[in-house]
């Protein structure tokens, strides 16, 4: 941790009578800690300053960081703002949902929402465009023996995504390289010059956008065509209040990019998991036996209550989201401090997620928290997503793929006489920010 934060900056500073963590770096700020080791720095914060610090996001700014659990009723409340969002990556996410709240929020989200529901992926037949889809790739790597595990999840991810928006599937590779370009705005340094993050951030969502909008166009000319995008034209052109093209197109790409890279992420982790327990790929593979088939619709997924708490499980200690930002639009009592109106807010769901306040041996991996569990799901147990008005849209969606992906997983690979085995180091290159996933090296053998 010591080899992250800036040797020359530990002196101790106090923002609004609230601690700022030493050690950052000019421009970067606790960029490197962050992104590197996020769990260990929000502890070492928490022991030597308490429940409430600043952090330093480099470009982002500083952002008042509380691990306190009231924060996380800064999700639902009338006094925060999303905002902020925008301002931090303005080329990244403005104009889209994410970044907009009452009204405005609600126009962006209500011509898509229904098709997320499990109601309306059952009536567009996701679940059977998506079985054979997954089907095919886990046969791949079962032909294959091993695999670069998030590579091959993230292109598994994006076919699935492209899929449901009624894209062509073409050229996949370059699609995954250029979202993988397009996060660099989230920490890109303010210096425009060649091969440089924000560069080359810039030049992949052009790229995605142009696109977009042939997409966009695309839809218009073939109406009777089947997708998200068609039906979020369709939806967005019927509006009393037409949203404008580029309104539209920086709403797809958001989707395209919630709906492939945390996913992927989620899903890369699960393989992971499975390698490393035996006894958890032994529970899953007799499941799938016992059912013997793909789920299709949510209906199915409670025949599959292992998958589901591995789904679970893996989302609580690796979410693929660490952190939400918000911003104070009023004078806020959070915990024992007084929050300014105009602070900008870090809510760390990677914290809460792993807490001994929330959940039991928070650093085991035990399905058994959800299969033993007689309550219904609460929002604190799926933070991953967000809460309130801003609760991940993609929420069934992704909780249905990745149950299909197991059972396939463990039906395909077990026929065959294999289990996935881990064939390097699991901790060496992981990232927490801005999207959380395991290092690009992780290799999986099927033997």
């Amino acid at each position: 941790m010591d080899m992250l934060l800036n040797p020359l900056n530990r002196r101790h500073r106090l923002r609004h009578d609230i601690p700022v963590v030493p050690g950052a770096f000019p421009l970067i700020g606790h960029l490197p800690a962050i992104v590197c080791d996020l769990p260990r720095l929000l502890r070492r914060a928490e022991r030597t300053l308490g429940s409430h610090f600043w952090l330093d996001f480099g470009p982002a700014g500083q952002l008042m960081t509380c691990v306190d659990l009231d924060a996380f009723a800064l999700l639902r409340h009338k006094d925060v703002s999303s905002a902020v969002i925008e301002d931090i990556a303005p080329e990244l996410f403005g104009g889209t949902l994410v970044v907009q709240d009452g009204g405005a929020h609600r126009q962006a989200r209500d011509p898509i929402k229904a098709a997320f529901l499990p109601n309306g992926l059952a009536q567009a037949g996701i679940g059977e465009l998506f079985a054979p889809i997954i089907w095919e790739r886990v046969q791949a790597w079962r032909d294959r023996g091993n695999v670069t595990i998030l590579r091959e999840t993230g292109g598994l991810m994006l076919k699935l995504i492209f899929s449901l928006m009624g894209i062509p599937a073409h050229d996949l590779p370059e699609w995954h390289r250029k979202y993988q370009q397009l996060l660099q705005l989230i920490v890109a340094p303010p210096v425009d010059l060649p091969g440089l993050p924000l560069r080359r951030g810039r030049a992949a969502r052009d790229w995605i956008d142009a696109q977009l909008r042939q997409f966009v166009r695309d839809a218009r000319l073939h109406a009777p065509r089947t997708g998200l995008i068609n039906d979020m034209v369709s939806a967005f052109d019927r509006s009393d209040d037409a949203l404008s093209d580029d309104v539209l197109v920086a709403n797809i790409r958001l989707l395209l990019l919630g709906g492939h890279d945390t996913a992927a992420s989620t899903m890369a982790w699960m393989v992971i998991e499975l390698a490393r327990q035996p006894e958890l790929w032994d529970a899953l593979v007799e499941e799938a036996q016992c059912v013997g088939a793909v789920p299709t619709r949510h209906a199915d997924l409670a025949q599959y209550p292992v998958a589901e708490a591995l789904f679970r499980e893996t989302l609580r200690v690796h979410p693929a989201t660490t952190l939400l930002v918000r911003r104070a639009l009023q004078d806020l009592q959070l915990g024992q401090r007084r929050i300014p109106a105009s602070t900008d807010l870090c809510i760390p769901l990677l914290h809460f997620s792993t807490s001994a306040q929330l959940h039991e041996a928070p650093d085991q991996f035990r399905l058994a928290r959800w299969l033993q569990r007689t309550e219904p799901i609460r929002p604190v147990d799926m933070l991953q997503f967000g809460t309130g008005p801003h609760v991940c849209i993609g929420y069934h969606l992704v909780w249905l793929e990745l149950v299909q992906f197991c059972i396939a997983l463990a039906l395909t690979m077990h026929k065959a006489g294999v289990r996935p085995r881990l064939l390097n180091g699991v901790e060496k290159g992981r990232r927490y920010y801005p999207i959380a996933r395991p290092s690009m090296t992780i290799r999986i053998g099927f033997s």
